[in-house]
């Protein structure tokens, strides 16, 4: 092969493994928002389709004309850790009532190209008083318009509502101001990621609550592991039944591949379509584990799931994976760790000084891993009350009477999101990766709060 040859093999390689981490940590890609990271992967398409597909099972669809790429994850379990967020200062979290007016928002723009902010409101209002589940919505009260308003401005920060003129957070002070939009169809039908709907769900409004984590496992059931194929991972997707689950075979070039390829153990009478389904799982599921969360612990993976990646073809799919990827994969004792040197895969880092919770996490990290027993929420609202103490002009926003036991409250969320801890009970112990870390030493920084 020349070295012209060469040299662009390199390039595409290297060009789809920064495509790989770039759609991990942005699934909903647009050109208007990062056109070199758009243009990239529009060109290695073919490639980012074929490797999401085979490696996590998620689905790639990029659309050139219109200008986004948007990467379906699905996962086994909901994950409350990356909740939609008000795109104000603080970044806190939706509620219950910004959700709600999510899904009617979003509901109703789908059926104009363009709007302003006063119709759109009206349709919204109009949309709730016709369902009986829905509480009214009241444009005269501020609340409501600055929910209103956070909800218009994540759609704006998704690409799929675009303003043409005016500013969105006028609304907020009057109900009368003029904002016209431009709807972007495409991106707003691809922003729901389950594979089922929740029309396909339909049950009486009534029985929602009580049924919700059953019906929110619906929404992400994937027909293509059948019912045998996931009951023998172990794991609970498939473990309820699904219309066509057992006709959801894979492609003769699927079947062939991994029948051949993987590890298929001690299933020699299974039919051929509940063996491809079980392996197909298996290494779905591990991988996902691996690319989507901070770290992948050998005691919360089920028993087959850790027999796929002790088998020799598992773990050079594994490494394989990683590899293409563009990351580094860390195999300890406890489990394993997939990270990316150049921070392109992840949507938050840790140790980061960007947060108050993320600065308290480090600094309280010593506490929580000196004891292996575990600590008490008490005891690390009094270690953070001695760091609000030993900093007086540092997080303002937790000087109040309960500020101590908060600042721990949110540093233990930063801390569990990252797999450096879990609750048992009433008390909070480190996990094995907790113990990379250790605090050599801190200073209050000048000029502005941590």
């Amino acid at each position: 092969m020349s070295s012209l040859a060469n040299q662009l093999v390199i390039a595409e390689r290297e060009e789809v493994a920064r495509g790989i981490r770039l759609l991990l940590a942005r699934p909903l890609l647009t050109e208007r928002a990062d056109p070199d990271a758009f243009d990239l992967v529009r060109r290695r398409r073919e490639s980012l389709v074929r490797w999401f597909d085979y490696t996590l099972g998620w689905t790639l669809t990029v659309e050139p004309r219109l200008g986004h790429a948007r990467l379906a994850k699905v996962r086994q379990h909901a994950d409350a850790g990356r909740p939609a967020r008000r795109t104000r200062s603080g970044r806190a979290p939706f509620d219950r009532r910004r959700y709600v007016l999510l899904c009617v928002t979003a509901a109703e723009l789908l059926s104009v190209p363009v709007t302003t902010i006063g119709l759109l409101a009206g349709r919204v209002a109009q949309a709730a008083a016709a369902d009986p589940a829905l509480a009214p919505f009241d444009t005269a009260q501020r609340a409501e318009r600055m929910a209103f308003v956070d909800v218009l401005r994540l759609l704006e920060s998704y690409g799929a509502l675009r303003t043409v003129d005016g500013a969105t957070d006028s609304f907020t002070d009057s109900a009368e101001a003029k904002v016209l939009y431009q709807v972007q169809a495409g991106v707003l039908m691809r922003l729901l990621a389950a594979p089922n709907g929740a029309s396909r769900l339909a049950v009486e409004p009534d029985s929602v609550p009580g049924r919700f984590e059953e019906l929110l496992a619906g929404l992400v059931r994937e027909r293509r592991y059948g019912v045998r194929g996931a009951e023998s991972a172990g794991g609970g997707v498939g473990s309820d039944r699904v219309d066509g689950a057992d006709g959801a075979a894979d492609s003769e070039e699927l079947v062939e591949s991994a029948v051949a390829s993987e590890p298929t153990g001690p299933a020699d009478t299974t039919p051929v379509a509940s063996v491809v389904q079980r392996n197909l799982w298996l290494r779905h599921s591990v991988l996902r584990r691996l690319f989507d969360d901070p770290v992948v612990y050998r005691d919360e993976l089920t028993e087959a799931q850790l027999g796929y990646l002790a088998s020799p073809t598992g773990r050079q799919i594994m490494r394989r994976a990683a590899e293409q990827a563009g990351c580094v994969l860390e195999e300890r004792a406890e489990g394993w760790l997939l990270a990316d040197p150049d921070g392109i895969a992840t949507d938050g880092k840790f140790p980061d000084d960007s947060s108050h919770a993320k600065v308290a996490a480090l600094l309280l990290l010593d506490t929580v891993t000196a004891d292996p027993a575990g600590t008490t929420p008490e005891q690390l609202a009094a270690a953070a009350a001695g760091l609000l103490g030993r900093f007086p002009s540092w997080a303002k926003a937790y000087r109040s009477e309960d500020g101590a036991a908060r600042l721990a409250e949110d540093a233990v969320a930063v801390l569990a999101g990252f797999g450096l801890v879990r609750r048992e009970g009433d008390r909070i112990t480190a996990r094995p990766a907790a113990f990379r870390y250790r605090v050599t030493g801190a200073a209050e920084p000048e000029g502005r709060p941590v």
